[in-house]
């Protein structure tokens, strides 16, 4: 079963309409959206190498513009849709800590969290709520978001065929842990924060 998804995976990948979606799931992930755009990029850049630097500027520019959809939900709706959305993933105990932390570690806060499994809508939705400056949140995200999809593209870019063989060999392998760091990020954020 997990053999077919895969397949299916890479086969979506290097269709024309992979991009597109990578950017739908890159732009809703920065605000409210659990799963990264690393699962998506990581098959295309597989499937299609030569398109590793435009997968990479897609998954920045829909995560930085998600991110000011996040900012936004943060500055304008908090009470509505931004408190909402922090408590779905249950991260309403520690959030004010976290809100508070933006007013002597902003710009350290979003380039550290940007860069890590820690989802990121916490980190666009906390910068508005605390009202952030928002030029500089935008250009910290631009920085932290595209080193991080930019640095992914090249290692699968350079280093693609044996990740690739490596991959299909031990799916399994790669599939647990993949979702025990996602899950180890969700339960960081609930208990670090």
């Amino acid at each position: 079963m997990l053999r077919r998804i895969y397949d299916w995976t890479m086969n979506l990948a290097a269709r024309p309409n992979a991009l597109p979606a990578l950017g739908v799931v890159s732009f809703i992930e920065s605000s409210f959206f659990p799963i990264p755009p690393d699962a998506m990029m990581l098959p295309m850049v597989l499937a299609r190498p030569d398109r590793a630097w435009t997968i990479a500027l897609v998954a920045t520019v829909a995560s930085v513009v998600g991110g000011i959809a996040g900012y936004a939900i943060g500055y304008y709706l908090f009470e509505t849709i931004g408190r909402s959305v922090i408590e779905l993933y249950g991260y309403q105990d520690g959030f004010e800590a976290f809100r508070a932390a933006y007013a002597e570690w902003g710009l350290w806060i979003i380039l550290v969290k940007g860069m890590t499994p820690i989802p990121y809508k916490l980190v666009t939705i906390a910068s508005g709520a605390a009202a952030f400056d928002f030029p500089l949140f935008v250009i910290a995200s631009i920085a932290t978001r595209g080193a991080r999809f930019f640095l992914v593209a090249a290692l699968l870019k350079y280093f693609g065929p044996p990740i690739r063989e490596f991959v299909e060999r031990r799916l399994t392998l790669v599939t647990t842990v993949f979702v025990v760091c996602l899950v180890g990020g969700f339960v960081a954020v609930k208990y670090l924060i």
